[in-house]
């Protein structure tokens, strides 16, 4: 895309802590609306590669390796559409990632044949959860406070065929907050009636690394944005007036040795808060992940320092001191043999790439496994094969193995994930072709934790003069974070915030208040 040359902003100066979605997206933005020179904008990430939560690398030799794997919707990621419709995609530069990524859905659509694998028959909502699930749709947020959704809800709830769609899809557990419960419904009211067959979902064609952040670092690379890895931001120091607050100086560390970044006044900070995937812990096919001993990883502590300065930043602590709420574990594995795929496809009746997430229902760790489209990496051979899983409950003893999930090594989830499938028989010939390497997050739910509105500022305080805040912790109405789409749209609103842009924001699409979207979930709520 051709950028507007025409600069009203040549004297100021971008600073973005943070090398994650978004931050790239404030990057893009602050060229493309607020067309400030590439030259001028700086990110400083902590690690020694961008993206954040949205990472990918490997090779068939060690294994490929996601933390996460993101699906898309139509009409809840207008704004993550609109990030990707300025960026070349690396295969063809004539059109954008997002004409890329339409067209390969337009070839590989998702329609689940076997969303639920499991013994236990069909289970439908009672008429009790039916009618609380209408109830928590209807009432406002600041009525259901701090609740969690198991105090809106029967214990039979839990067991339903309904929550094991919804909560498999969007990584809810019972103890998460129900107010993001209940922004989840309405924002993706419309999606309802296909949760059992994930139609409504749309796929990236190749991992999120190389599909989203390479086109999107490539291309602000091209326009001059200067990258500071390997730099941890550490603290901020503010100047306060009788009206505003204003960010003076950004102190981070690189190389062991404290920097400082003097903040002029026509300056712009933009800072991510937390991390959901901090203190990640892999592991191998014969190692369990460990996780370090309790202790706040630097983007947590970014946040604990300046939260300590101004109340209206928020409280770090609600997010991140309940471990036990907030993990997760997920696993990649890699086949050198297409046995694996080859049984899957055949149960499911779904080639790879064309079914979502089949999860488990007798599986003590709710475990839920993908096989994308292949390839899954830009250079993998075609004689590899890669799946993504997850499991939610990683605090629990497994079915087959008598161990915590967390206490796992690779081969022994694969191998429980090849038990609930029903391929006992063939798993010393996949353990003995395969490379699963699992991953403990320790704040991957963080996000859903029970909460109060000013826990999380918003992106934009009032009074904070040059600063916004971007990514997951900041508080973006009625919007629903663990998304791309969250991220994306606080870079959009802290672009034109603080560069004061006559430009509005992608709206929010709100299908309750489209009568052919509200018939159709009453009527799979009804009759579930």
């Amino acid at each position: 895309m051709k950028i507007n040359k025409q600069n009203h902003n040549i004297n100021k100066k971008a600073y973005i802590i943070g090398g994650g979605i978004a931050s790239l997206a404030s990057a893009a933005y602050l060229i493309r609306d607020g067309h400030i020179p590439g030259k001028d904008i700086t990110i400083i990430e902590e690690s020694d590669k961008l993206g954040g939560s949205l990472d990918g690398k490997g090779s068939p030799e060690t294994g490929y390796f996601t933390r996460g794997y993101r699906m898309f919707e139509d009409k809840a990621y207008l704004c993550a559409y609109d990030l990707l419709s300025f960026i070349p995609s690396l295969a063809d530069s004539n059109i954008s990632v997002k004409e890329e990524f339409f067209n390969f859905n337009k070839i590989h659509p998702v329609y689940s044949k076997l969303r639920l694998i499991g013994s236990s028959k069909k289970s439908g909502l009672s008429w009790k959860d039916k009618f609380n699930l209408i109830k928590i749709m209807a009432r406002s947020e600041s009525s259901l406070g701090t609740s969690r959704i198991q105090d809106n809800f029967s214990p039979l709830f839990f067991k339903s065929d309904n929550w094991l769609e919804f909560c498999t899809t969007f990584a809810f557990q019972p103890w998460h907050s129900a107010a993001e419960m209940r922004r989840y419904f309405l924002r993706f009211m419309q999606d309802s009636p296909f949760l059992g067959t994930l139609s409504c979902i749309r796929n990236a064609p190749y991992n999120q690394y190389e599909s989203i952040i390479l086109p999107i670092s490539n291309w602000l690379a091209k326009q001059g944005v200067r990258f500071e890895m390997n730099s941890r931001a550490a603290n901020l120091d503010f100047k306060q007036s009788d009206t505003q607050i204003a960010v003076e100086c950004i102190r981070y560390i690189y190389d062991g040795k404290e920097r400082k970044i003097a903040i002029d006044k026509n300056d712009l900070v933009f800072a991510n808060l937390g991390s959901m995937t901090a203190a990640s812990a892999m592991g191998s096919s014969i190692s369990a992940p460990r996780l370090e001993p309790a202790k706040l990883s630097s983007a947590w502590v970014f946040w604990e320092n300046i939260a300590k300065k101004y109340l209206k930043f928020g409280s770090p602590s609600v997010f991140n001191s309940h471990q036990n709420e907030s993990t997760m574990e997920s696993f990649t594995a890699t086949f050198r043999d297409p046995a694996f795929f080859k049984l899957v496809e055949k149960m499911t009746g779904n080639q790879a790439g064309s079914g979502g997430y089949i999860t488990l229902k007798d599986s003590n760790w709710l475990l839920s496994v993908v096989l994308p489209q292949q390839p899954h990496f830009i250079n993998q051979p075609d004689n590899a094969y890669v799946c993504w899983g997850y499991g939610l409950f990683s605090n629990e003893k497994g079915n087959f193995t008598p161990k915590k999930m967390s206490e796992c090594t690779g081969e022994e989830i694969l191998a429980e994930l090849c038990r609930h499938l029903g391929f006992k028989k063939e798993i010393p010939s996949i353990l003995k072709t395969s490379n699963c390497i699992p991953c403990l997050m320790p704040y991957i739910t963080s996000q859903f934790l029970p909460r109060k509105k000013e826990d999380r500022p918003p992106v934009a305080p009032e009074g904070l003069s040059n600063m916004a805040f971007i990514g997951q912790f900041c508080e973006i109405p009625n919007e629903t974070s663990f998304t791309v789409e969250y991220s994306v749209r606080s870079a959009q609103l802290a672009v034109i915030s603080l560069l004061k842009l006559n430009k509005k924001e992608t709206p929010i699409y709100k299908g309750q208040y489209n009568l052919k979207v509200l018939y159709s979930t009453l009527k799979t709520i009804l009759f579930a």
